[in-house]
């Protein structure tokens, strides 16, 4: 059984991100999650005034599609799917993920939800000509970790594309694409500035980051 996770960027009406992070952390944190997937982390784009970012996982591809058909009949989106909509112009930019290997995956804490969030999560996203193979994840577990670390951040999961079939067809996903994505969190921007001081040379031009705030109900952070 293989974690899928979902890396969602949406683009938003101007000046109405806050409006949908208000009601998102609200209504939508334990609603989906009751349904059986896990709201890994909410933010704010610090590049993108008005793109809302998020990462949710499944247990595996069948339980992905379970969850997602009782989450979008379910009553809490029905009774906030109007308002969620009205502050969104595209949703289609997701990325179809898993966890590299057993030791690149999430350790999460839900404590830390309703706490005041002040780090900084970088989403590095490696655009490959075909599918990543060992060599390369290898590569990452040996070189880059290590340097999130002499930076003075902490590596959070190193991910790949999943290839398997988009089982909910009513929200698209990218396809065609082959990404390594390796999160980390940072204490400020000086230990991210750092990062890209000692990564200089290392990682390739076609290298694509997100700089992400976190909300206070994000669990990564």
């Amino acid at each position: 059984m293989t974690e899928v996770i979902e890396l969602r960027q949406y683009t938003l009406h101007p000046g109405r991100r806050d409006v949908l992070i208000e009601l998102f952390d609200r209504e939508f944190v334990e609603s989906q999650e009751a349904e059986g997937m896990r709201i890994l982390g909410q933010f704010r784009d610090l590049d993108e005034p008005d793109h809302f970012v998020w990462m949710r996982s499944f247990p595996d591809m069948p339980k992905r599609a379970e969850a997602l058909t009782s989450f979008y009949t379910g009553p809490a989106w029905k009774a906030n799917s109007a308002a969620a909509n009205a502050t969104m112009i595209a949703v289609d930019n997701v990325l179809l993920l898993r966890p590299t290997g057993p030791g690149t995956a999430f350790r999460l804490d839900e404590a830390v939800r309703d706490t005041p969030a002040g780090s900084l999560v970088v989403a590095t996203i490696h655009h490959l000509p075909e599918p990543p193979d060992d060599d390369q994840v290898r590569f990452f577990d040996s070189t880059m970790l290590p340097l999130v670390k002499e930076a003075g951040g902490t590596p959070i999961a190193l991910l790949q594309t999943e290839y398997a079939e988009n089982n909910f067809p009513q929200l698209p996903v990218r396809t065609g694409e082959h990404v390594l994505l390796h999160l980390a969190s940072f204490p400020d921007e000086q230990a991210h500035a750092r990062h890209v001081e000692l990564t200089g040379g290392v990682l390739p031009d076609t290298v694509e980051r997100l700089r992400l705030s976190p909300t206070d109900r994000s669990m990564l952070r």
